[in-house]
């Protein structure tokens, strides 16, 4: 029997995870998990269901969670953990991470990430490629990056938020932290300078959320 470590999720950003996961443990078997995949190979490995994953024989068996949508992955997360599978932290050899840093369980830093001094992470944080967060930012749970994302110092963003592509978020202050609420949504490209309320979705330069037509 060997180890194997399975990418939950075989879409497009379970095949860029896939690499990442092979150069960081180079002597594991690697697997796809996906209930709702119509092959059973992808790219060279083998396509499994959950139950089916359950039901490899192996010395040990880990996760990795590719969903990007992050309720989703809240759910897959606390399926693997009431079956105690472990989720491993996943980052590409070039992400630069500087002083005092913690990120929790289930994280995913694709390659060209940054994460620069006196930050705080929730759990399964995915932070797409060219993505950076800097100085005294605080980030919850499920919080997800899409690519080049530039998150400036001193800025609060709570669980479930999704910042989209390009998007630039202005730097807060020490004492007045600009604030991204929970469940909210920052379009691609957008420039945030104030705070976003929880569950808004705000787009443009400078960013304002975003009008619902009856």
């Amino acid at each position: 029997m060997t180890d194997v470590i399975g990418i939950y999720g075989a879409s497009g950003f379970g095949r860029e995870v896939l690499p990442l996961v092979r150069e960081q443990y180079s002597s594991v078997e690697l697997v796809f998990i996906d209930d709702g995949f119509q092959s059973d190979n992808l790219n060279g490995y083998k396509v499994l269901s959950f139950d089916d994953f359950l039901e490899v024989e192996a010395t040990s068996k880990k996760l990795t969670v590719a969903i990007a949508d992050s309720k989703i992955r809240e759910a897959v997360t606390k399926k693997c953990e009431e079956r105690n599978l472990p989720i491993i932290n996943i980052s590409a050899s070039n992400v630069v991470i500087l002083d005092e840093v913690e990120i929790g369980q289930g994280s995913i830093l694709c390659p060209f990430v940054t994460v620069t001094s006196n930050v705080q992470i929730g759990k399964s944080f995915h932070a797409n490629i060219y993505s950076y967060v800097a100085h005294d930012c605080v980030i919850g749970d499920y919080v997800t990056f899409a690519p080049r994302v530039h998150c400036n110092g001193n800025i609060h963003i709570d669980d479930f938020a999704y910042i989209g592509t390009g998007a630039v978020i202005k730097q807060g202050s020490p004492d007045k932290p600009l604030k991204i609420g929970k469940g909210a949504i920052v379009g691609m490209g957008a420039v945030v300078t104030k705070d976003v309320p929880a569950g808004t979705i705000v787009i443009g330069n400078p960013a304002k959320p975003l009008e619902r037509k009856s």
